[in-house]
């Protein structure tokens, strides 16, 4: 819902995406975003998330192979006793474990509703699939593997981890094909929690111990209810949640009376009263503060990137590519 001149504001730098439309993507923008995204640290010990919170502990690196089973020795962690071979042969075993050559990304993107809404810059959905692709594109420099899931309120789209540009290839065209971009807006067929929870539940089964994950989305419909979900997936894996907000979620215009218009409604909203702007802004403090703390309690890291900011700027400064 893009708004009038009242609410835009100029966000363009030297490195932002060139992008021919702000309401969707296209295969050639996205293509673009390989070459600024070759900068960006994926490497464990490298990455730092400054935003939000005092965790800075650098990402966990990569996962672990089975490799081979040997005789129990003194010192081995008895965690990776391999009790089938102990129980065959009446001998204490052990598993040996390898590190994995090529990580998986996982890039869980959100497409619903409230992701195709703007006041200025672009849209919410359009911030967070650029984001997605540089974050594809890096994961490829890196020679790690790429996958995802591309979820709306009716449909997902899901792609276990490949290696090389074929993979990025086919989760940017998995994403400028889904149907969201192109459906008129319809009433969601289940709620926004429902359907980040059966989101959460389909990564739960794609993601491998030692995955590198990112969540990009403006978590609406996020309640305690699915800290079990993240939790869960948060034990083996870092995850890194990219919260991705429009300016007038958090902060109401100066006092007035303004006119949003989308595709299929017009909504007038007058800000003239002090309290209504302040509770307004409170509300979204207290869902920042939620995520921010879910951060702290599971060992994940937090980013946030509004509609106005170039996400290239945004992940490069969030994963440490500039120091403090």
């Amino acid at each position: 819902m893009p708004a009038g001149p009242a609410m835009q504001t100029d966000s363009r730098t030297a490195t932002a995406p060139r992008r021919r439309d702000a309401a969707t993507v296209s295969l050639e923008d996205l293509l673009q975003l390989a070459r600024p995204a070759e900068a960006l640290p994926l490497k464990a010990g490298s990455i730092r998330a400054l935003q939000g919170g005092t965790y800075t502990a650098p990402f966990k690196g990569r996962g672990m192979e089975f490799d081979e089973t040997r005789p129990y020795q003194p010192g081995d962690d008895i965690r990776n006793l391999d009790w089938k071979v102990t129980a065959r042969t009446g001998k204490t075993h052990t598993k040996l474990f390898r590190e994995e050559r090529e990580r998986p990304v996982l890039l869980w993107l959100d497409l619903r509703q409230p992701m195709f809404f703007a006041t200025h810059g672009a849209f919410k959905s359009v911030i967070a699939s650029e984001a997605a692709a540089l974050l594809a594109w890096s994961a490829v420099a890196h020679r790690d593997r790429v996958g995802g899931l591309i979820f709306s309120e009716q449909s997902h789209r899901e792609l276990r981890p490949q290696s090389g540009k074929t993979a990025a290839l086919k989760f940017l065209k998995t994403l400028c094909l889904h149907p969201q971009w192109r459906q008129p807006p319809v009433p969601p067929q289940i709620s926004f929690q429902d359907s980040a929870r059966s989101a959460l539940l389909r990564l739960h089964n794609v993601a491998r111990p030692g995955s590198l994950i990112f969540l990009l989305s403006d978590f609406r419909g996020f309640t305690p209810e699915l800290e079990t979900h993240v939790a869960s997936i948060a034990r083996h894996n870092d995850l890194v949640l990219v919260h991705v907000a429009d300016r007038l979620e958090y902060e109401l215009p100066p006092a007035g009376r303004y006119t949003l218009r989308g595709d299929a409604r017009e909504i007038r909203i007058d800000t003239g009263d002090a309290r209504a702007r302040e509770a307004h802004r409170q509300r979204f403090e207290s869902h920042r503060a939620y995520l921010q703390a879910l951060c702290l309690r599971y060992r994940m890291f937090y980013l946030q990137c509004g509609t106005g900011d170039n996400p290239v700027r945004v992940l490069q400064n969030g994963l440490g590519l500039k120091r403090r």
